[in-house]
């Protein structure tokens, strides 16, 4: 993905003893995250690919062009690796890789630092195949719902957070991945953005973490189904 030539990568801070040189998009341009996100670190930042990204509207865009582009791929594999296939914690890695790969150098790889969310950083691949292992046998044995389940896939990666940024959409895409693989209709997450503040982003953090803190996933079904 290339932006518009002879765009600048850097800006000169006013004043030199504010500090050196800072990328053009940096912590002082990024703005806030959406409530109850993961806040992108500076060292997040730098794994940044594209050149012209100046501003958090410039990047949701490249990211949503990104997760568009991974969708059909996503979805053909899901279909072609059935649940087993999907259940997997590299197949997780690999589907962040292709929602994110051309934005972030760091796509698809695990989490390092600690985070205000998640596991710790040398306990997410004993979570995350644990996770999956208990997912398969929740399928094998028809432990739960199909909708139910999807639900709790996401509800248990997200919280496990594996991914330096990334994790609601990726972890939602699963669920959905999920269901696609049994051919069941995919959620439709409220119909609306969950990436920016607002109503439907409130209701879904809150159906999230009830689902997560009380092992209660009946709203975040119903949330997920727009019920």
């Amino acid at each position: 993905m290339s932006g518009a030539s002879g765009a600048v990568k850097t800006v000169r801070v006013a004043d030199a003893r504010e500090g050196p040189r800072l990328p053009r998009f940096n912590v002082r341009t990024i703005g806030p995250e959406p409530s109850g996100a993961t806040p992108l670190e500076p060292e997040d930042l730098e794994g940044l690919i594209p050149d012209f990204v100046a501003t958090r509207a410039d990047l949701n865009q490249v990211e949503f062009e990104n997760i568009a582009d991974a969708l059909p791929w996503a979805l053909r594999r899901a279909a072609s690796l059935g649940p087993e296939g999907v259940l997997d914690y590299g197949f997780m890695l690999q589907l962040h890789r292709q929602m994110f790969g051309d934005v972030w150098r760091w796509a698809g790889t695990q989490r390092q630092r600690v985070t205000n969310i998640g596991s710790e950083p040398a306990q997410i691949v004993t979570e995350c195949r644990l996770l999956f292992d208990d997912a398969k046998y929740w399928h094998a044995h028809a432990v739960y719902p199909a909708d139910e389940l999807a639900a709790r896939i996401h509800g248990r990666s997200v919280a496990i957070h594996p991914f330096p940024n990334g994790n609601g959409r990726c972890t939602r895409l699963m669920g959905d991945l999920y269901l696609t693989s049994i051919r069941a209709e995919p959620f439709s997450w409220g119909g609306t953005s969950l990436d920016v503040d607002g109503s439907s982003r409130a209701n879904y953090i809150a159906a999230l973490v009830k689902a997560v803190t009380d092992d209660d996933y009946g709203e975040l079904v119903r949330f997920a189904r727009g019920e």
